[in-house]
């Protein structure tokens, strides 16, 4: 069963091993152990369509993050569409056009720091062909606070001229990282809202997870919650998490009226522990057959691809 996967981390892991001064070699996105997913691995889960994050630590000085930005995009460019041959999805019609074998790639934004508040810079990103922003990871920046910002605060401004702009562009604007007033800002003006890469706080109280009256919210507006794979997300104290853990959070969005607005956000490359037999994206298909024990094979295919295509912008009803 073919899988759309809307948050990995893989376009930083190929920019930290290019600057590296230890490994002059750069990752092959090929078949680079080190790459959840990598080509190889995309094809034995069945990935058909995989977003690429362009993600900018908050250590990076302020007049650096355009640059680090602009190389991310470079390799996804160089190495995912042009060595790997990947489908680079520039509007999402062209998912459909997809032919048998081959995989999409959609550029997406985790946090406006990239672009600051350069108007110029973030429509330089839509035509570069961005699909998806994410308006913080978890610092403050000048469109809002993140989901680690003891402040708390909601869109600024120029966050919400952000929103406006990634509705006028058919780009969903993604509250993955977004604080609890944050994404309710974002709610209320966003035409195409997205978690990319969320779960249910009320089966993990994790800050990065959703309450139930955001999920309800984000249903009622048809926007989409995909799950994601990282432990701490999954379920609270040590010890394995497993793929029936993740599945409790499925199961508990579904109880909220949400078979058909779920999908996968691995968070794959950006995670540093993972749940057992979904190590890496060529482990998908795992997941695809806990999922078919306890749902009906229509249900699964929504989680696995036709949520998101029901769903995308130009699709969905506002």
């Amino acid at each position: 069963m073919n899988i759309i996967d809307t948050h990995c981390d893989a376009l930083l892991k190929l920019q930290l091993a290019k600057r590296s001064y230890e490994n002059k070699e750069k990752l092959d996105y090929i078949n680079a152990e080190e790459l959840e997913t990598n080509l190889e691995r995309l094809k034995e889960g069945k990935v058909g369509v995989q977003f690429f994050a362009i993600f900018i630590h908050p250590d990076v000085p302020s007049d650096e993050k355009w640059q680090h930005a602009l190389e991310q995009v470079d390799l996804f460019y160089t190495e995912v569409v042009g060595k790997a041959n990947l489908k680079h999805i520039r509007n999402w019609r062209e998912i459909d056009k997809l032919k048998e074998g081959e995989i999409g790639a959609v550029l997406t934004l985790e946090g406006a720091d990239a672009f600051g508040n350069d108007l110029v810079k973030l429509r330089t990103l839509y035509r570069l062909g961005v699909l998806s922003i994410g308006m913080t990871w978890n610092n403050a920046n000048l469109c809002a606070d993140g989901a680690g910002e003891p402040r708390g605060g909601g869109l600024t401004m120029l966050g919400k001229e952000v929103v406006r702009l990634n509705n006028e562009h058919h780009v969903f604007t993604d509250v993955s990282h977004a604080t609890v007033k944050g994404f309710w800002d974002i709610l209320e003006l966003s035409d195409y809202p997205i978690a990319s890469h969320s779960n249910a706080r009320a089966i993990c109280n994790h800050r990065r997870n959703l309450y139930d009256d955001q999920i309800k919210a984000m249903f009622e507006k048809n926007g989409l919650i995909h799950v994601v794979f990282n432990p701490p997300f999954i379920k609270e104290g040590d010890g394995e998490t497993t793929i029936d853990d993740l599945l409790k959070h499925i199961d508990h969005l579904c109880s909220l009226g949400g078979v058909k607005n779920i999908g996968f956000g691995s968070d794959f490359d950006g995670i540093a522990t993972h749940v057992k037999d979904l190590e890496h994206a060529g482990k998908y298909q795992n997941l695809v057959k806990a999922l078919l024990k306890r749902y009906s094979e229509e249900e699964v295919k929504g989680f696995a691809y036709r949520n998101f295509l029901n769903h995308r912008p130009g699709v969905a009803k506002k």
